[in-house]
């Protein structure tokens, strides 16, 4: 993902709530909308998001393994 959008550090959920909704306005500026357990449930959020009819774009990101930094 390019310019605008700082994730910061991830927490210990991360483990648990892997998947992440991301929207899209028309500027381009992107921001997490929510974090989930499952991809499916990610994806059901994003699709009943997506279907409001807005000009944004939603999707289902998952969080690399290693994001929280630990390995450093």
């Amino acid at each position: 993902m390019g310019g605008k959008e700082k994730w910061g550090a991830m927490n210990d959920s991360t483990i648990t709530l892997p998947w992440l909704v991301v929207r899209q306005d028309d500027n381009g500026n992107r921001y997490r909308v929510g974090r989930y357990a499952t991809r499916a449930e990610a994806e059901k959020i994003a699709d009943s998001l997506d279907g409001r009819g807005h000009r944004q774009l939603y999707w289902v990101e998952r969080i690399p393994p290693h994001a929280d930094g630990a390995d450093r």
